[in-house]
């Protein structure tokens, strides 16, 4: 994934991630969206609840799968614009656990204001189990996504001395 579209999160439980993504004029995106009116694209929001989805599940499991992208988005809708300055509160809640992933309620806002909502569809699994020659990216994806992790939490003020020692120095991909 090329944007990390979760900055901080400001609560953890194994059922309910709360992020926020801050809008900055130096994403280069805004330039073509809108070159006189810059927003945050419909769709990094609705990536936003995804990847806020996805960390929720490297949660719950302990990192068990590698993949975890979207299967299905119902019932987006869009309400107000997220501009530079501004922030985007994402707000996930699991509704179901599936067999290949989960399903979740997911939002977001600005100063309270709906921005995205929608009902999210994940699906949760590793290379390795269609092709097994993909093992050695498994394992790579998974310390990668464990650094990020760290990092992510660290940024958030949620990490221990324990994990921030245990964090690797450097991942190669």
């Amino acid at each position: 994934m090329k944007f990390n579209l979760i900055d901080r999160i400001e609560h953890l439980s194994d059922d309910r991630i709360v992020g926020v993504k801050y809008v900055s004029l130096a994403e280069e995106y805004l330039a073509d969206h809108f070159p006189t009116f810059p927003v945050l694209p419909g769709v990094m929001m609705l990536e936003a609840l995804t990847q806020a989805a996805g960390w929720l599940l490297h949660h719950r499991t302990a990192f068990r799968c590698t993949m975890a992208v979207l299967k299905e988005a119902r019932n987006v809708r869009y309400g107000t614009f997220v501009a530079p300055g501004g922030a985007l509160r994402v707000d996930v809640e699991l509704n179901k656990v599936t067999e290949t992933g989960a399903t979740f309620n997911a939002n977001g806002t600005v100063n309270d204001a709906n921005a995205v909502q929608a009902r999210l569809e994940i699906a949760y699994f590793n290379l390795a189990d269609k092709q097994p020659g993909l093992a050695e990216i498994d394992r790579r994806l998974a310390e990668h996504n464990r650094h990020r992790w760290a990092v992510l939490r660290a940024q958030s003020g949620s990490q221990s001395g324990a994990e921030a020692e245990a964090r690797p120095a450097e991942v190669t991909l």
